[in-house]
């Protein structure tokens, strides 16, 4: 048995890269007194309605604390290796920026639905990468729903259910703020990001050929992923 997907691979190196560069950023301007990044590079719907169309990916690589950033990047790690490893470098990027960009236009389409709840989201500034990370966990629990992963480290719940449990987490929070619509807002962009492959034969093709050919090196190598034949039983998370 192993604990945790493995080494970085290259997109998440970079991912993780800057996302830390820009946070070391955002310290440094906070103990100096210069204005904070949040106002200019975070999601703020009333802004982007106003062509501030830069924030829809900045405010992805911007957070509020060391706590947020860790847990963001944790995730990352524990969900993202894997899937690039299945995807390849480049699917998974536009995957990644897909979900998250998506995420905060629906966030600022929601925003601007009449009624008083929605209105009072439009001028709330949103950070951090959480669409995309919750678009990532959408897609590990298609592509390994029973892979265990460990609820505050104690409780073993297969993947699938996990996602269920995070989206109904976001969804019944969903008055608390408006980073809650972008954690839903990530897990649908994903979802229909993920099914919309199907409408595209030739890329769908390409993807089980490699994937084919993937396997049949490991084989030939002697590689394996982990742990036995029973998907529980492989990796843990």
């Amino acid at each position: 048995m192993t604990f945790g997907p493995g080494p970085l691979s290259p997109a998440l190196k970079a991912l993780i890269g800057a996302n830390v560069a820009v946070f070391v950023v955002q310290w440094a301007c906070q103990i100096s007194g210069l204005p904070d990044l949040a106002w200019t590079f975070g999601l703020m719907p009333s802004a982007v309605v106003r062509l501030h169309l830069w924030q829809l990916a900045t405010y992805m690589f911007l957070h509020a604390s060391i706590t947020h950033i860790l847990f963001n990047m944790l995730a990352l790690w524990m969900f993202g290796t894997e899937l690039e490893r299945v995807w390849g470098t480049r699917y998974f990027l536009k995957f990644y920026f897909v979900t998250g960009i998506g995420a905060g236009l629906l966030t600022v389409l929601v925003s601007f639905i009449p009624g008083a709840l929605t209105a009072q989201l439009r001028d709330v500034i949103v950070i951090g990468a959480s669409g995309a990370i919750f678009g990532l966990l959408l897609a590990y629990g298609l592509y390994f729903p029973d892979r265990p992963i460990y609820m505050y480290l104690v409780f073993p719940i297969p993947a699938k259910y996990f996602v269920m449990i995070m989206g109904a987490l976001a969804f019944f929070s969903g008055n608390n703020g408006v980073a809650n619509v972008t954690h839903l807002g990530g897990l649908l962009v994903g979802y229909l990001y993920l099914k919309s492959a199907r409408l595209r034969p030739l890329e769908e093709a390409k993807y089980w050929y490699l994937r084919w050919k993937m396997n049949r090196t490991r084989k030939k190598f002697g590689v394996y992923s982990g742990g036995r034949e029973n998907d529980w039983n492989r990796r843990v998370h």
